[in-house]
């Protein structure tokens, strides 16, 4: 067992480590094609993205592709965890961070689409690993939108980072939570909960997803 209030007790650097050896130089992409890629940092996933003709979402946007046409809830999927004593997503059980076991039948990263989808076909928006989005991390942000009182449509995020805990770090916000992810430390499976990032930071437990870039065609209908 180790203090949970300080993550350095329980995290370790594995030099070498990387998206083609996600546990370490030894350890390879075989076996693992069907699952997400990790240990990517935030401008990894941008150049992949651009690469791809694609880009990362906006926190508003990943979120309301989460909720898959609900509104309110608490999951992805609804408003209880389990229903009727279904695993709906990759997290941890067991004693965090000494033990996990998999009472969801995986532990550590999963492969991708083996859990039920949400409303809108969209896999793995809750758990499994965490998800870069491309908006800068302040806590306060939306806290400011409500009190500028109104509706605020697709809201495109904060100016600049701010985190009141490494006001010197730029970090960018995660959505989605990992099979790290417990009630007894970190239940950010939930669907209207955060996370954040520095940008040149890996780990393996975050991945990315991408959306479609608009078309030229569609950019000038918009403008």
């Amino acid at each position: 067992m180790v203090p949970l209030d300080n993550r350095f007790q329980w995290w370790n650097y594995i030099h070498g480590a990387s998206w083609r050896h996600p546990e370490g130089p030894k350890s390879t992409l075989t076996g693992r094609e069907n699952f997400p890629v990790v240990d990517v940092a935030y401008q990894d996933a941008v150049a992949y993205a651009n690469w791809a003709g694609k880009r990362l979402p906006a926190e508003a946007e990943w979120e309301f592709a989460a909720r898959g046409g609900l509104s309110g809830k608490l999951y992805v999927w609804g408003d209880e965890f389990r229903p009727s004593g279904k695993w709906m997503e990759n997290t941890h059980q067991g004693q965090f961070p000494v033990q996990d076991t998999g009472e969801d039948r995986h532990i550590g990263v999963s492969e991708v689409g083996i859990f039920p989808p949400t409303g809108y076909g969209l896999y793995d928006m809750a758990g499994n690993v965490w998800q870069w989005t491309s908006d800068w991390y302040r806590p306060d942000y939306y806290a400011r939108l409500a009190a500028a009182g109104g509706v605020t449509k697709n809201p495109a995020g904060p100016n600049e980072s701010y985190d009141p805990g490494e006001p010197s770090d730029k970090k960018k916000v995660r959505r989605g939570g990992s099979f790290l992810c417990t009630d007894q430390y970190c239940s950010r499976y939930m669907v209207g909960t955060r996370g954040k990032g520095e940008v040149s930071t890996r780990t393996n437990h975050v991945g990315f997803r991408c959306v479609m870039a608009p078309s030229e065609k569609t950019q000038v209908a918009e403008k």
